[in-house]
């Protein structure tokens, strides 16, 4: 599961792009499809009435920084005539940098102690888990690097203490997981997780919390990778296979 992390030059290359849909695309994204574009690769393509980030080959290529459900009725509609990849990048590692507050103060950069890992994931595929049965589809998560652009609103100070995310950077792909079919999703699954289990014990074998849990186990039964075969106390009790 996965491939070997490619060294590639980071940056926009233009070349045999439109200007459709650049306007205002952000930093990060504009990176991953620098990175992830191969030679020959078409950027910004209409097909069927929908304008996809790269086209390689006969493969459509749609990188995600963002949710899920945006893209639901876009990938639905793709994968009916198209193979179609969804790329989704989890920060490994995180660099916040802080703005100034007033002009002529110091930009502040720290390393954020927070580790993110692949099962994130499941928290935004529960937009359209079943398209993992689906021939055409495919998703890859591109574990990276990123700097986190940061400014103070003070009229915001109730979220985050005022301070906005402003823009996200590619620092660098440290890491990358291809997903073709449902039983390379259930590879994820902790090699020590008891043969019926509950979102509890997932999450402890995971060590993640159990929202998270309860998000993989309702995207791995959609898929048929995992059943539910009873209760324990209030908790569904499930068990790998269809």
């Amino acid at each position: 599961m996965g491939r070997a992390p490619l060294k590639r030059k980071l940056g926009v290359n233009d070349r045999d792009r439109s200007s459709i849909g650049l306007l205002n695309e952000q930093p990060l994204h504009a990176a991953l499809k620098s990175w992830y574009g191969k030679d020959g690769a078409r950027f910004e393509v209409q097909i069927d009435g929908f304008v996809v980030d790269i086209v390689q080959g006969d493969l459509l290529v749609e990188v995600q920084t963002g949710s899920f459900s945006a893209l639901k009725e876009k990938v639905r509609a793709i994968v009916r005539d198209h193979r179609l990849r969804v790329v989704y990048p989890i920060a490994r590692e995180k660099w916040l940098l802080k703005l100034p507050k007033k002009r002529g103060g110091k930009i502040r950069r720290r390393k954020s102690p927070r580790r993110g890992c692949v099962e994130e994931v499941f928290k935004e595929l529960v937009s359209f888990p079943e398209l993992m049965c689906n021939a055409n589809f495919s998703l890859e998560v591109l574990m990276i690097q990123e700097e986190e652009v940061r400014r103070y609103d003070p009229a915001r100070r109730w979220r985050n203490r005022g301070w906005v995310t402003v823009e996200r950077r590619l620092l660098d792909v440290v890491g990358c997981h291809l997903f073709e079919q449902p039983e390379d999703m259930a590879a994820i699954l902790p090699p020590g997780l008891p043969q019926r289990f509950t979102t509890a014990d997932l999450a402890q074998s995971m060590h993640e919390p159990r929202w998270l849990a309860q998000k993989t186990a309702y995207c791995l039964r959609r898929m048929g990778t995992i059943v539910e075969v009873g209760k324990q106390g209030r908790s569904k009790l499930y068990a790998r296979g269809g």
